[in-house]
């Protein structure tokens, strides 16, 4: 069995509108050396596999299929044994 850790962040050529508005909150309470916030997701799982392989390639699909919008996001993940 393995822990996934995944990471979703939007494309740096999007722009990112959550990321922006956190930023004016920070400038706000004088944090004014605060520049080029982005919000990102952190997803954690298990996968219920006994091949390293296999669950990155389970890992990837549910990445591309159901956890990040391809056309907006860039995601990276990690798999550790547990």
């Amino acid at each position: 069995m393995f822990k996934a850790k995944v990471l979703i962040k939007r494309r740096p050529s999007i722009l990112d509108p959550q990321g922006k508005a956190v930023e004016k909150g920070a400038q706000h309470l004088g944090l004014t050396n605060i520049k080029n916030t982005r919000i990102g997701k952190f997803i954690e799982f298990d996968v219920l596999s006994d091949n390293v392989e296999e669950a990155k390639k389970e890992v990837n699909e549910y990445c591309l299929k159901l956890l990040s919008n391809p056309i907006m996001e860039d995601y990276e993940f990690e798999l550790s044994e547990i």
